[in-house]
């Protein structure tokens, strides 16, 4: 994919800039394969709607998470997009907000000066133990 490629990050695999994205810019497409099950869950799963799911291909299966991320997802129908928020130099790792619901939390080690300690939506981190 242009401008970005895989490499090793401090939580394993990662996608990095080899160039310049501008904020609202768009990074890709997330290719893989749709899947029509509501129960439906991996690793690397994109929810698209509450029973479709995409299951996503290189690079974007390594799109790690971070607490304060410089990409989002936008969905246009079936069709799952990485967007800059803001503007990324080339090297550093693009990452995302998994944004997960409390029962699905797991600590958090994205290591931004933001971190919330756990890989959880925002709005949900109330519902955390204290």
């Amino acid at each position: 994919m242009n401008g970005i490629r895989i490499a090793s990050s401090h939580v394993g695999k990662g996608i990095f800039a080899t160039r310049r994205f501008q904020p609202e810019e768009t990074v890709g497409q997330v290719q893989g394969q749709l899947i029509d099950d509501p129960g439906y869950t991996s690793d690397y799963c994109m929810e698209i709607t509450a029973r479709l799911t995409l299951e996503p291909d290189a690079p974007f299966r390594y799109l790690n998470h971070s607490c304060s991320p410089n990409c989002e997802l936008v969905a246009l129908g079936k069709q799952i997009w990485v967007e800059a928020i803001h503007a990324i130099t080339p090297g550093e790792q693009l990452t995302i907000d998994y944004a997960w619901e409390v029962e699905s939390a797991i600590p958090c080690a994205c290591g931004s000066k933001n971190c919330r300690g756990w890989i959880v939506d925002e709005t949900e981190r109330w519902k955390l133990p204290a």
